[in-house]
This record gives C-alpha cells, sequence and structure tokens, in this order.
C-alpha cells in the first residue's frame, strides 16, 4: 500500500462528482483509494494488475498538483506517458522570487505556459510552487529544459526558439545539417 498526501483544495477534484473521478482511477488502474479528507492522505491499495496499480500514485499526485482528471489518467494511455515535477522553489531564494518565477513561467495572460504546452505536446500546469508535466519522455524533457531556461533567466525569445526547434524535431524528427 502507498500513501499519497493531497492538498485540500485538491481532494474534492480527486474524488469528483458523486465520486466518478475516485471510480475512474480505481477501475482503470485497478486500486482502492481510501481518502481522507481531513488530512489530505490518500491510501492505495493494489487490487488487480500490480503493474498497471504503479501508476495509480502519479495519477493522484498529478491531480493533487493540478491537473484535470483526463490528463492524469491519460498516464495509463501508453506505457512510455510519464508525470513529472519541478519544484521551483528549489530554484528561488525567497518567496518574491518563487512569485517572480512563477510569473515568467506562466507568461502574459498564460501566454508562455500554453506556448510550453503546445509545442511540446506535454500538459503542463503550475501550482503552488511547481510545475508539473505530463507526457512521453521527450515532451516532459522539453518542457523540463524550457523550465530550466526560465528558471536561469534566459529571454522568453530563446525559450520560445527553442520550444519551436523541439516542436518540429518532434513532429517530422531531428533536423539533418
Amino acid at each position: 500500500m502507498q500513501h499519497v498526501k493531497v492538498p485540500q483544495d485538491r481532494i474534492g477534484v480527486l474524488i469528483g462528482e458523486g465520486g466518478e473521478t475516485m471510480r475512474a482511477i480505481e477501475s482503470r488502474s485497478e486500486v482502492r483509494l481510501d481518502i481522507d479528507s481531513e488530512s489530505g492522505s490518500v491510501a492505495i491499495e493494489s487490487v488487480g494488475d500490480p503493474v498497471t496499480a504503479l501508476v495509480a500514485p502519479d495519477i493522484v499526485r498529478a491531480i493533487g498538483r493540478g491537473f484535470k482528471p483526463e490528463a492524469a489518467l491519460s498516464l495509463l494511455d501508453g506505457e512510455m506517458r510519464m508525470f513529472d515535477l519541478i519544484d521551483i522553489s528549489d530554484k528561488t531564494r525567497n518567496d518574491n522570487d518563487l512569485r517572480r518565477q512563477k510569473g515568467r513561467l506562466i507568461g502574459e495572460n498564460g501566454r508562455t505556459r500554453q506556448l510550453m504546452e503546445e509545442l511540446s505536446g506535454a500538459d503542463v500546469v503550475i501550482y503552488g510552487s511547481t510545475i508539473g508535466m505530463i507526457g512521453d519522455p521527450e515532451e516532459v524533457e522539453a518542457v523540463r529544459r524550457a523550465t530550466a531556461m526560465i528558471l536561469d533567466g534566459a529571454p522568453h525569445g530563446a525559450v520560445y526558439s527553442y520550444l519551436e526547434r523541439k516542436h518540429r524535431e518532434l513532429t517530422r524528427g531531428p533536423d539533418i545539417a
């Protein structure tokens, strides 16, 4: 049995209307979820294929970090799908710096986050002090690299150029020079 902690404001999303999301996670990943809505603790117990059940903690974690249930459940759609999380606060000096860096990652009217999603093909969510991504390994790596560039102070234009180049590689293969 595994335990995952989910923020209080995400418990309702994890359970879903009438328990719908919880039941979808349980049936698709062959687990039983025991959600303590007071503490935010979620116990995950495998009741079927143990290999399928291995994905359940990441599904619960992803919903807890701001992903829509459909995006989190997409982790079951292929062997290569993965969930990754970067703690932005690890790369910042104080709360003010954290707010500034989150603002740079989100961009004006959410444009930077949206471009990360569109050009990488990964789902991207910024929640609390983390940026989360769900996608295939190359997609997730593109978002990780773009995030690192932004956190290191790279101009947005350079990050967008990198993402556009990555997008071309991911859609038609690497350019041969």
